[in-house]
């Protein structure tokens, strides 16, 4: 019996990268990432969306429950601006927060910037999926990512996905079954 393939949502949140007014550079920083923590086959599903409430609930939603993804990521607007509504959709659409998370993710940035203390990053479970949010900033992207993506596997198992496979010579995931 072939394994099914994981998927994993990538969705960038930015009102000028939606209109084309620059490239998308967080996202595809996620990506990298990704594909160098996680050593399987696995597909994304990217999505770049305004920074408006409705759109991003309804791409995380979509994301979970009509394309199977176990792990949604999303980058920007999760800093203090009027338009920055990721938290709020996250939290919108999730049956439980995660916020140590968010707690670990500024503890991380504060490390390098005062201001990390404005982020409002932070992870929720919908179903049986995990997603995270990570700050728009691609140079915080791989600091915040590399800290949280321990727990991320154990996570996903937890919640009945896909056991997922990582490169030890680039991130240690931690499963307390020795797994």
């Amino acid at each position: 019996m072939k394994e099914k393939t994981i998927k994993i949502g990538i969705i960038t949140v930015s009102d000028r990268a939606s209109n084309g007014v620059y490239n998308d550079i967080s996202g595809k920083e996620i990506i990298r990432a990704l594909r160098s923590f996680i050593v399987q086959e696995w597909s994304q599903v990217y999505r770049i969306v305004p920074d408006e409430q409705v759109l991003i609930e309804k791409n995380l939603i979509q994301l979970i429950d009509k394309e199977g993804c176990c792990l949604v990521v999303t980058t920007g607007g999760t800093g203090p601006s009027l338009r920055d509504v990721t938290p709020e959709a996250t939290e919108s659409v999730c049956n439980k927060m995660l916020p140590g998370f968010g707690e670990l993710m500024r503890k991380i940035s504060l490390r390098k910037v005062p201001t990390a203390i404005l982020s409002r990053q932070t992870a929720g479970i919908r179903n049986n999926s995990l997603i995270v949010n990570l700050p728009g900033k691609p140079s915080s992207i791989l600091t915040c990512l590399r800290a949280v993506f321990p727990a991320i596997p154990y996570c996903i198992e937890l919640l009945g996905g896909p056991h997922i496979s990582h490169n030890e010579k680039i991130v240690k995931v931690f499963r307390p079954s020795g797994g």
